[in-house]
């Protein structure tokens, strides 16, 4: 039999003894007092010192604060664990792709007449800083500007605002003269590389460039360099757009707020952006990018762009690679585009989408061959948002009434509503993907230290029993078929970005959705959530019902 050595044991004993040890002297019954064979086990039972004989089973070294802090976490979980999934037998859990790994997809963008077409003159209009990127590519094309021409405005305005904004990490304006050098040059070749040729962009700093840090904006991070490229990056490399600068995120990718302080909401500079794509949609917002590429695994595209009044692409779950890019919980990260427009978002995805071998959850599905259907076939969703509040309620129906007037009749749709016990899942991979921190304490240097911080949360998730968290696998199966039965009939669902738990919900089930302002200014948002790969749709309506209100034409005063 294998054995073990535990902290501050002088000799080797075997795991199996230490467990029957435990068992021997009651301390996985607090101290003593027994629990009847068959009944609940009473949460007051776990104590102090049942974390303490645990912890030595790990290999960890909690102190008694952090223990006592995760078992107060604990005892709040307990009465969910204690009732049934209510799932049949037969019900398996949701654990990620089995299949073997796709070859390598490359960009779907391909040569188009449409590049030139279909300018609004609107968009068209005001400071380069703020015009949506299909406009700046389109200028570029054209000789109206060269890509270094643009690339250095955005430069400058990124060096004078960011001590405002604090959303730049890391400016890597040497590469970013040389990438447009280079797309300048091409263009003068006849080489278009893509719909966004020589458009300056940013990425949230979870995402490897070599020779820049990678800081994920974790002090233990701050000085990390990884010799590697992240796909998304090469992608848009190889697209001819220029890489100005890694833009922050909250630390490991929760909240605003990282080593340096807090990203500021451009709209109102004493509060944060929200997070955890914080950088991205704080320089889109604030005109430093043409567009940015964030990440979410629960709400981190969706919320910044709501606070700072930008345009969020999440796609279809495996649509896009996270090669390269920071791991929290791997069944539920995704990638996707923040801009100001949903044009603009379409047109980065394309050239992001892709099969990815380097990331086993990508699937090979040609993004470019996909057509959305003509406008007026694509059937739309509402839901009844019951006792919610009046003024959310009269803004919801105001955006009913908007895409009314488009020639749509919305259908009602009943959603599943998510078992907040699946937020098991999303708790125990994020403390997995941060083990070592965890056990060699770096993980106290973190700002966030109170409840709700994943210090608290990657502690208390090492005692998560191992079948609750199959369990939650499992209920989000059940969940994923709910939700396509629930989207059967419809296109596109349109909802509030918060109401009925549609956030954790799409996270777990990977439906792809596009968040938007619903009013000029930030803080207000809507959500176009599409089926699974059902993208074109998604944008065909979206950009519908953006352009006739114009909402997301409004811009900060800075």
């Amino acid at each position: 039999m294998t054995q073990s050595h535990l902290p501050g044991d002088p000799d080797p004993i075997r795991r199996r003894d230490f467990l029957l040890g435990i068992a021997a002297t009651g301390l996985g019954a607090a101290g003593g007092r027994s629990v009847e064979k068959g009944a609940d086990p009473d949460p007051d039972v776990v104590d102090l010192e049942t974390l303490r004989a645990a912890s030595r089973l790990s290999g960890l070294a909690f102190t008694d604060e952090e223990l006592k802090a995760a078992l107060d976490d604990l005892r709040r979980e307990w009465p969910r664990w204690r009732t049934s999934a209510g799932l049949p037998n037969g019900v398996a859990p949701t654990l990620g792709r089995v299949d073997a790994p796709c070859a390598r997809e490359p960009s779907s963008w391909k040569p188009s007449r449409e590049l030139d077409d279909d300018i609004a003159d609107e968009e068209a209009s005001g400071p380069l800083h703020y015009q949506p990127a299909y406009v700046l590519a389109h200028r570029i094309r054209k000789g109206e500007i060269t890509s270094l021409a643009l690339t250095r405005h955005f430069l400058e305005r990124m060096k004078r605002l960011d001590p405002k904004l604090l959303c730049v990490v890391t400016l890597l304006e040497e590469r970013a003269l040389a990438q447009a050098r280079a797309a300048d040059a091409d263009l003068a070749a006849g080489r278009v590389r893509s719909a966004l040729h020589g458009v300056p962009w940013g990425v949230k700093d979870l995402f490897s460039v070599p020779g820049a840090p990678t800081t994920w904006g974790a002090a233990p991070f701050e000085h990390q360099v990884l010799d590697e490229t992240a796909e998304v990056v090469a992608r848009l490399d190889a697209a001819g757009c220029v890489l100005l600068a890694k833009l922050s995120t909250g630390a490991l990718a929760m909240g605003d707020r990282w080593f340096r302080g807090r990203t500021r909401n451009p709209w109102n500079l004493e509060q944060g952006s929200s997070g955890s794509s914080a950088g991205p949609a704080s320089a889109t917002a604030a005109g430093l990018v043409g567009f940015a590429i964030g990440t979410e695994t629960l709400g981190s595209i969706v919320s910044p762009c709501t606070r700072c009044g930008t345009t969020g692409l999440r796609p279809t779950f495996g649509r896009v690679s996270r090669a390269g890019a920071m791991a929290l919980s791997w069944s539920m990260d995704k990638a996707g585009p923040i801009a100001r427009s949903i044009r603009d978002a379409e047109l980065v995805l394309e050239i992001i989408a892709g099969a990815d071998p380097k990331d086993v959850d990508t699937v090979a599905r040609d993004f470019a061959s996909e057509v959305a259907k003509p406008l007026a076939e694509i059937r739309v969703g509402r839901v009844d948002l019951g006792g919610r509040g009046r003024r959310d309620a009269e803004a919801y129906e105001r955006v009913l009434k908007e895409i009314d007037a488009l020639g749509f009749r919305t259908r009602p749709v009943t959603l599943p509503r998510p078992d907040r016990r699946m937020m098991a899942i999303l708790d125990v991979e994020a403390a997995a993907a941060f083990d070592d921190i965890t056990r060699d304490g770096r993980v106290r240097e973190l700002t966030a230290q109170g409840p709700g911080s994943w210090p608290r949360i990657f502690r208390a998730a090492r005692f998560i029993p191992g079948v609750e968290y199959v369990q939650a696998c499992r209920m989000r199966t059940a969940l994923k078929a709910r939700m396509r039965e629930a989207m059967a009939e419809i296109d596109v669902l349109v909802i509030p970005s918060y109401a009925q738990g549609i956030l954790l919900t799409t996270n777990l089930t990977g439906h792809p959705t596009v968040v938007m302002p619903r009013r000029a200014g930030a803080g207000r948002s809507i959500s176009f959530v599409g089926r699974l790969w059902g993208e074109r749709n998604l944008a065909r309506l979206a950009h519908a019902w953006q352009t006739s209100t114009s909402y997301h034409r409004a811009r900060p005063n800075l």
